[in-house]
């Protein structure tokens, strides 16, 4: 065994640490010891808390209290019931505190007489608890029901501590020395602390969860809310994300995520969106570059709207694409142009349409970076995957689930077609919550599920029946009554009595020549090919012929293996 090599010790060990009454009240009154944000809201009852001051009375022991010594600063509780707590001088190291919270909020509502309202709108007299000076040590000695006691064998525990001589001389002499027994006892109880020393933030969430959750991690986003909260600024993450989803929300692109937000702070401040860099962002300079990265952000959803015509976020083959194109748009103020515009559309499909960011996330985004700067400095990148947009690839690959990139990526191209309503020519309204699965309102298959499973004799049919080729976007009214299991030449023939246009219309949903196309017929194989066919044409305008594309047999096996697991999940 190697013993010259030791681990490096990254943090100090945990020390264990003795607090007083007094000193842990004055932590926590001058907001040297706080609660963050990350922590459950305050839900200990009066009884509990009553009970957690009995404990104290009687010198039993009520647990440790585990805290995190820090000088950064985060998204912290501000109120404690009606008291609220100070912000320290910048740089004074703070105890937030990951284990203990509700004892320690209990504690400290309790010997300050504190009033707490619920979220409920309950309001709790944490001032309202007494002593029992009539009890034994044996029974509870901390209550909360005195109305059938007499008033002078009861005392508040406020009044007890801070009440002055003009108050204790209302009892009995008999009680002379347990109220100074039990009021030595709450100031003189040493509160067992463990102190955490020099712990990067994402250790002291890991300890934090595993203490707290059972072992269930704090998300990044929330570390992140707590470690990037300003209170001078008025800057909360949680509060910031909110309303960029509002701003959003009339481009029907609310859905982004709060980790790709993340991402794409991350890799334009520092080139790198991996979990270690983004905890390791400097807050300064997250709070002074959010206006201009969620500038970025919108920026790049104008492009995906207008550009691309992808309508609604839900379409969008990877959410992780809004981080490289967020992060030319920070470098690039306005929508690009001729070789730049068809070099960023370029990178768009060719990410979409291989499976590119369905593994290694952060990596190959971080590797994408330097592909964005070639496109900012009008240069064509070279791609290390291939792309296949022939029709045989399509048919092959096309198993519909709403869940893959590969078939939104071609549901991106139908709804570049702003697709028409067969019966009144009509835009389709297509919306977020009504794609998020593959039976979902805005899809249909034009050859009815039904009726193909009666007439189709091919090998593998269901494949082929709920296929990407057979899919249509249209109106929910249609899909549910209008279409139902008809055969396509039944219910289009209806439809060209409705409307005049219906030529013209289907070309929209990239449909044709209804006898080329077998509607008329009701072929299934001549519609499957020939829609191929059409989608194949499309895909190919939108991609630039690289090298990589001409070895596509070995730079395809990697989308090949993540389709197949793909359609074994779906099945």
């Amino acid at each position: 065994m190697n013993i010259d090599n030791p681990i490096k010790q990254t943090t100090t060990l945990p020390e264990p640490q003795i607090r007083t009454f007094s000193t842990l009240l004055a932590e926590i009154q001058n907001g040297q010891t706080k609660i963050p944000q990350f922590q459950r809201e305050f839900v200990w009852s009066l009884a509990q808390s009553a009970n957690l001051m009995d404990s104290i009375l009687k010198g039993y022991p009520i647990g440790t209290f585990i805290f995190w010594n820090t000088n950064e600063r985060l998204r912290s509780v501000r109120d404690i019931g009606d008291f609220t707590l100070p912000e320290p001088a910048e740089g004074v190291y703070i105890n937030y505190v990951l284990d203990g919270q509700q004892r320690l909020t209990s504690l400290f509502a309790s010997l300050k007489g504190l009033t707490v309202k619920r979220d409920s709108g309950k309001i709790d007299d944490f001032s309202q608890m007494y002593i029992d000076l009539e009890a034994n040590t044996n029974e509870q000695i901390v209550v909360l029901e005195t109305s059938e006691k007499d008033s002078k064998t009861h005392i508040k525990i406020t009044d007890l501590l801070y009440g002055g001589r003009s108050i204790l001389r209302q009892y009995d002499e008999k009680y002379d020395e347990k109220i100074d027994q039990y009021k030595n006892n709450i100031q003189s109880y040493n509160y067992s602390i463990i102190l955490l020393k020099n712990a990067p933030i994402d250790i002291a969430t890991e300890v934090f969860a595993r203490i707290n959750e059972g072992g269930k991690k704090l998300s990044v986003f929330e570390i992140m809310v707590a470690k990037t909260y300003d209170y001078d600024r008025c800057f909360d993450l949680a509060t910031k994300f909110k309303e960029l989803c509002t701003e959003l929300e009339p481009m029907n692109y609310e859905t982004i995520s709060d980790s790709t937000v993340l991402q794409t702070v991350s890799i334009i401040l520092e080139k790198d969106c991996t979990k270690k860099q983004i905890l390791t962002l400097d807050r300064k300079r997250f709070i002074d570059e959010w206006d201009r990265v969620t500038d970025a952000i919108k920026k790049s959803v104008e492009f995906f709207r207008f550009s691309l015509r992808i309508p609604v976020s839900q379409l969008l083959p990877f959410n992780t694409l809004i981080a490289p194109i967020s992060y030319f748009f920070y470098h690039h103020k306005h929508i690009p142009t001729g070789n730049k515009m068809a070099y960023l559309e370029d990178y768009f499909w060719r990410c979409s349409l291989s499976a590119r960011f369905s593994s290694s996330v952060e990596a190959k985004v971080n590797q994408d970076v330097k592909r964005i700067d070639e496109i900012l400095n009008g240069l064509h990148p070279s791609y290390d995957w291939a792309i296949d947009a022939s029709p045989e690839f399509i048919e092959k690959h096309g198993w519909f689930s709403a869940s893959r990139s590969y078939i939104k990526a071609i549901l991106c191209i139908y709804a570049y077609q702003q697709p028409r309503s067969f019966n009144t020519d009509a835009l389709v309204n297509i919306s977020n919550y009504w794609l998020t699965r593959a039976n979902s309102k805005n899809y249909h298959h034009f050859f009815p599920q039904s009726y193909l499973q009666k007439k189709l004799n091919w090998e593998n049919k269901t494949f082929y029946i709920n296929h990407i080729l057979n899919i249509t976007i249209v109106d929910d009214q249609l899909n549910k009554h209008e279409i139902r299991a008809k055969a396509p030449s039944k219910y289009m023939k209806d439809f060209t009595k409705q409307n005049k246009s219906i030529r013209e219309t289907m070309k929209s949903h990239l449909i044709d020549d209804f006898e080329e196309f077998g509607i008329s017929t009701d072929n299934y194989e001549a519609f499957f090919h020939k829609r191929a066919k059409m989608v194949s044409d499309e895909l190919k305008k939108r991609i630039i012929e690289s090298k990589s594309d001409l070895s596509i047999e070995v730079q395809l096996l990697e989308f090949n293996e993540i389709e197949e697991n793909d359609i074994v999940e779906s099945n």
